[in-house]
Order: C-alpha cells, then structure tokens, then sequence
C-alpha cells in the first residue's frame, strides 16, 4: 500500500517554501516599488508637457458663452513641437549621462539609488516619447514620423542661439578687462618714463656740477705782481 503520510510531508514542505518564497517576492517588489515612487525626479516638471495638456483638455465651455472653446490646430501643433524640444534636450541629457553614471556605479562612487532615479527616467522617457509620436499623428496623420526631426533641428537653433549670447557677453566681459588692464599698462609705463627722465635729469645735474668743480683755473700773465716784478726789474737797470 502507498503510504500517503510520508508522501504528504515532502509537497507540504514543498508548498510552505514557495508560498514563502512567493510571500517574500511579493512583499519585496512592493517595497523597492514603493522606495522607487518615493525617490527624487531625474528631471524638473515637464512644463511643455503640462501647457499641452492644458492645452488639449480645456474645458470646452465657460459659465456664460454659448459657443464653446476650440483651440486652433495651429496652436496645439506649436505646443506640441515645443514639447517634443524638450523632449530632445531630455534625451541629450540621459544619453551624456548615462555613461558617466555607470562608470561610477561600477567604480561604487554613487549608490543605486541614484540609478533607479535614472533608470525611472529612462522609462518615463521613452513612454513620453510614445506619446507625443501618437498625439502627433491624433493631430496629424503621418506627421510622428518627422517631428521628432523638426524638434531636433529647433533644438539645436535654440543651443546656437544661446552660444552666440554667452559669447557676445564674454566678449563685452573681456573687453572691459582689456580696457582697465590695457588703461593700468598705460599709466604704469608713463609712471616709468617720468622716472626715467627724473632720473636722467638728475645724473646731467650731477655731471655738470663734478665738471665746474674739477676744471683747472688758468691764470693769465700781466697782473699786477707781474707788472710790479717788471718795475723793479727796469729800476735796477738804470742803477
């Protein structure tokens, strides 16, 4: 005969350990789900994302209007390339970090929270990317395919854009240094030169006085002791 008691130990043991072990997962993807929502965005609120919204859900009456509110194509197509640019300065950003942030998690410099924050923003990424693909071919058939490359191209105006501002004010920022240094070499070297020419004026001051000092006095003949010698010279001829 089949002994059923010593067959049912084993699929209890068998049961309790995977009723654990489902317990245990659940309770655990429950908490890192929990830890991931409590965690800091990646990215600031999406503002043209939330303008599009708005945008595309406004109430379509007003206390008091008879004709309801409709937002021109126009309107809502400029909100939603606005977004998609910024959905391109988004992916720039994940993309420049990405490696960055990886080398420092295999090096251990950064904990993994901070990677569920990226890895979370690469997820909301891509689903904010499906969106604006399909909210652009609500608006417009066809037109998900290109305005992503539409928003690239503004994108990469806008970047120009800022680079000739921040140069133009590094240059007015450099000029203004030049000038000073530039107006400082210029006293600094009038300043030398009037000490060189003091200078000078004080050692052509100082020879001419050695000089008057140092010359020899001639004494020309004919002065009177000579003419009193020759006097008494002449007396005594005539003696």
């Amino acid at each position: 005969m089949v002994d059923w008691v010593s067959l049912a130990v084993p699929f209890a043991y068998l049961g309790v350990l995977i009723g654990s072990l489902a317990t245990f997962s659940s309770l655990y993807r429950k908490r890192k789900a929990a830890k991931s929502a409590s965690l800091e965005p990646w990215f600031s609120p999406h503002l043209q994302r939330n303008i599009y919204l708005s945008l595309l859900h406004i109430e379509q009456h007003e206390p008091g209007r008879e004709k309801p509110i409709v937002v021109p194509d126009s309107v809502l197509k400029a909100a939603l390339l606005r977004r998609a640019t910024a959905d391109i300065d988004r992916i720039i950003s994940v993309r420049r970090d990405k490696q960055a942030l990886s080398t420092l998690l295999a090096r251990g410099s950064v904990g993994d929270d901070l990677w569920q924050r990226f890895q979370r923003a690469e997820k909301e990424l891509e689903a904010e990317l499906e969106d604006v693909v399909s909210e652009a071919n609500a608006i417009q058939p066809g037109w998900g395919q290109s305005i992503f490359q539409s928003a690239n191209e503004m994108a990469a105006n806008t970047r120009l854009r800022n680079r000739i501002v921040e140069l133009q004010q590094q240059k007015e920022h450099e000029r203004e240094w030049w000038d000073k240094h530039r107006e400082t070499t210029q006293q600094e070297f009038m300043k030398e030169l009037e000490s060189e020419g003091i200078e000078q004026d004080a050692s052509r001051k100082g020879s001419v006085a050695g000089s008057s000092d140092g010359e020899p006095v001639f004494v020309e003949g004919g002065g009177p002791s000579s003419q009193t010698v020759g006097g008494k010279k002449k007396k005594k001829g005539k003696k």
